[in-house]
């Protein structure tokens, strides 16, 4: 049996929303009841971005979702103040800090531990202190493991976008070797590993060749297959495909 965990992202049904309703009443969809779907399909945890520009989560939805969700919920957020103090404020029980451009469509890629290692090791230290387990977005690269560890993260998640957007499987191969090593280098240095960004059901089985992994975070496949068959079924059909890992 698998002990692979599933995050399920739900910023897409706050995306639905803000391009019709905003926060009117009764704005549809409803970004908690499908939260709710998701773990009856078996999600672990709920993940959902505060991005500074708030284009599809608001801060309303970070209150809605802590207070009424049986499972963790993940915080993503760029490291700045505002969203520092929120986070400390709030107390989800799992923040994970990434980079945040205004211009992307999505985060594009990990956040430079290496050269911010002093002002994350600050953050974190607030974070811990406030009770809450922090997690650093990175690219599978050793020298950011090694900062990551450095400044006290108790996790990392492993940006997959570059192995899922790869345009064959030579360069699809290259990536899960980084994403190998990396994984084992973080999970030797005492760190959680988890990793997403461009999972889908087509590219999952190879991430199994990676080691040590704890949860896996989807969150836009999973919203665009709930169209199909809802989000309950969804996530019950990926988390089946992801019980044939083996952490070894």
């Amino acid at each position: 049996m698998s002990d692979l965990k599933l995050g399920v992202n739900i910023d897409h049904v706050a995306t639905i929303r803000q391009a019709r309703y905003r926060l009117e009443t009764n704005a549809e969809p409803d970004v908690l009841f499908f939260a709710n779907e998701a773990i009856m399909g078996g999600a672990d945890s709920i993940t959902a971005h505060l991005r500074e520009d708030r284009r599809h989560i608001q801060d309303i939805d970070i209150i809605t979702l802590k207070e009424n969700l049986n499972v963790p919920l993940n915080l993503e957020m760029a490291n700045i103040k505002e969203m520092v103090n929120f986070a400390i404020e709030i107390k989800p029980k799992f923040i994970c800090l990434v980079p945040e451009k205004r211009k992307e469509l999505t985060t594009e890629g990990g956040i430079n531990v290496v050269s911010h290692e002093e002002n994350l090791a600050n953050t974190i230290n607030k974070l811990k202190d406030a009770g809450i387990m922090v997690s650093l977005f990175i690219d599978p690269d050793i020298n950011q493991i090694r900062s990551s560890v450095n400044c006290g993260a108790d996790m990392v998640e492993l940006h997959t976008g570059t192995y899922a957007n790869a345009p064959n499987d030579e360069s699809m191969n290259v990536e899960i070797q980084r994403l190998k090593l990396a994984s084992s280098v973080a999970h030797d240095n005492g760190l959680q590993v988890n990793a997403g960004h461009g999972i889908t059901t087509s590219n999952l089985e190879s991430l199994f060749k990676i080691p040590y992994l704890s949860e896996l975070n989807v969150g836009h496949h999973l919203i665009a297959k709930s169209l199909e068959i809802g989000l309950r079924d969804a996530v019950s059909q990926f988390k089946e495909k992801m019980s044939a890992y083996r952490n070894n």
